[in-house]
Parts: structure tokens; sequence; C-alpha cells
């Protein structure tokens, strides 16, 4: 399993220049920007793709709840004008763009500002993928911005058009609650799939350890620095949502934020648990290699201690002194084979009751 996308983004296009500068940090993932409306209430709900950005302008006073999805960041015009007509801060908007940035929310009266990071795992790649998905809370409208096409809404989307649950009824911080709880369930996929990776790996380290073995371990412990670095400041952010003393948060939403504030502490304990079993890995697999070559070492010394008192036997009548009566026997040759087999049996006789072999 690897990241496909970079751990830190490169900034150093935007080194020097004022706040708020809008510069985006990422890669195009999208030829076009693509933007999506869903305008719902209890009664009906109307779903469309938007070509001109005064579309989404009109959502912004109207009595039902607004959903705008903002696919591909890289349009920065594009987005200047959305939030110029949204009042939305230069500095929201520079953070959007900055897509390197650390899960967190801020409040700005008339909206708060939400982003964090969303993953997913490709099935053909067998890659772990990031996303930034940034969440602008309004009176009556969420507007959510992602870096390419693709995200984990669709059921959302699918309660939305049938009117299954509370959605309809609620208001648009339900809705934010919604993105958030479906970005967090996620994340308890990857987990499963980091679950698997390291139960077959530890298998591998304890039965046949090999250098690739060793590339795999630091691969997945740098995977997990990067879950914990997307995923660990969620406790703060959804902390914060449910103090925020904002009127766009309503107190009947304030146990569904507990909700997620559970998942993510859970999240976090099963993390802090993969990086305890993956840095005990390479323990383990140094012990492997221990144990490998010691047992090497124990059939290389047992074979040596056998053939010393044979060598020394051999070296002795191996000798060319003239007066060495043995020499004269007629069986000589066959007793000392009978001497040194004796002398082998007897020491691998004592070295199983030593429990050696």
């Amino acid at each position: 399993m690897a990241i496909k996308k970079r751990i830190t983004k490169k900034r150093s296009s935007k080194a020097g220049l004022p706040p708020g500068t809008l510069v985006y940090v990422g890669e195009k993932d999208v030829e076009s920007v693509r933007i999506n409306s869903i305008d719902y209430d209890e009664q009906g709900f109307q779903e469309k793709e938007v070509t001109d950005i005064e579309e989404c302008l009109k959502l912004k006073d109207t009595p039902t709840v607004s959903w705008i999805n903002i696919d591909g960041l890289h349009n920065i015009e594009l987005l200047e004008k959305l939030g110029k007509g949204f009042d939305l801060h230069s500095l929201v908007l520079e953070d959007i763009l900055s897509t390197g940035q650390r899960p967190k929310f801020e409040d700005y009266e008339k909206h708060i500002f939400i982003v964090l990071k969303m993953l997913s795992f490709n099935q053909e790649s067998q890659s772990m993928e990031a996303e930034q998905v940034s969440l602008i809370l309004g009176q009556n409208y969420v507007i959510s911005f992602q870096e390419r096409i693709g995200d984990v809404f669709e059921q959302l989307r699918e309660r939305i058009r049938n009117a299954k649950g509370r959605i309809r009824k609620m208001g648009p911080d339900y809705l934010a609650y919604t993105l958030l709880d479906a970005i967090v369930d996620n994340y308890f996929v990857i987990l499963e799939k980091f679950g698997e990776k390291i139960e077959s790996m530890e298998e591998e380290v304890i039965s046949n350890p090999t250098e690739r073995t060793v590339q795999q371990i630091h691969s997945l412990k740098r995977e997990m620095i990067f879950l914990r670095k997307s995923i660990w400041p969620l406790r703060e952010l959804i902390g914060g949502l449910q103090k925020s003393e904002s009127s766009l948060i309503h107190d009947t939403t304030d146990i569904y934020l507990r909700d997620v504030y559970d998942h993510t502490i859970q999240i976090i304990d099963t993390i802090e648990s993969f990086r305890d079993m993956v840095s005990g890995m390479l323990d383990i697999y140094l012990s492997s290699l221990s144990n490998k070559m010691n047992a090497v070492m124990k059939v290389l010394t047992i074979i040596a201690t056998l053939f010393i008192p044979l060598t020394f036997v051999a070296g002795i009548y191996g000798m060319n002194f003239k007066y060495m009566p043995e020499l004269e026997w007629r069986w000589s040759y066959p007793i000392v084979w009978l001497v040194m087999i004796s002398i082998a049996v007897i020491m691998l006789s004592y070295f199983r009751r030593k429990k050696w072999l």
C-alpha cells in the first residue's frame, strides 16, 4: 500500500507573498472545474450541474438548504468570484487553495470554515489516496471544495434524493455534520485495509523475513505517520464545533457531533495501536534474522566441534615419524576408524542429552 499523494505539499510558490494571496498549491486533477448543486427542503429537491457561477450565487438567499459541491481548485478566478458572492474572507480562499492544510475549523460569524482530509483506497493500484476537502457552512447553505472528481458522499446524495432519514427535515448544520460523518466513517474502511496488511506482514516477518520485508515495514510506517497527521487534529476540530457558540450550529446537531467525536477517538486509538504494532515489527524482523543466524552458527559450531578430536587423531597418525608402533600393526587402520567413529557418536549423544541438538 502506497500513498499516492505527497505527504507534504510544495509551498515555495507562496513564499514572501502577502496573506490572502490566492495561489493554488496542488496538482491539477481535473481538466475543468465541475460544480454541482442540490437545493432541497422537506417537500422536494432540485439537483443540477452548474455551468455559470451566478447560478450558485442565487442560492445564497433561498429559504431552502443548498449544497454546492466544487470539484477542482485550479480556477482561481472562479473561486474569487464565488468568494466575493458569498462574502468569504480572503484567508478562507487561501486555505482552500493551500491543499496541505492541517484539519481545522474557523468561525467567521457569517460562516464556518472546516478543512480536513478525505482518504480513499484504490483497489486497482492497492494504494491509499488522499485529498483535502474544505467546507463552508453558511446560514442556509454548505459549500464543499474537492481537489478532484469522486468522493465518499454518494450515499448522502441518495438519502437527499429519496428523502431517507432526517436529512431533508434538518438544516445546513446537519448537512455539514453528515459530510463530516461520511469522511470519518470512511476512515474505518482504510483502517481495515491497514489491519489486513499488518496481519499478513506479521506472518511474513515471523516465518520468512527478507530485505523486501524491511522496505514494506518502512513504507507502512510512513503511511501510519501520514494517517496520524491527517486524523489526529480531527478530535480538536470536532470538539471545537461542539463547543462553538455560533448561531449556525443548532443544539439539535450537538448530539450527532458527539457521535462523530466518539468515532474519531476510536479511530485515533486504532491508529496508535497500529503504530505500536508496526514499530514492533522491525524488532521482530531483527530478532528473526538473529534467530536464523544463531541456528546457522549452531550447526556450524556442532560440525566444527565434532571434527576437532577427529582432526587431532588424524593429525597424530599423519605425522611421518619412523618409530610409531601403531603404524606396523595389521589392524591399525580399522582401529583408528573405530576410535574416530566412537568419539563422534559419544559427542553427539552428549549434545543430545544437553539438548543442544
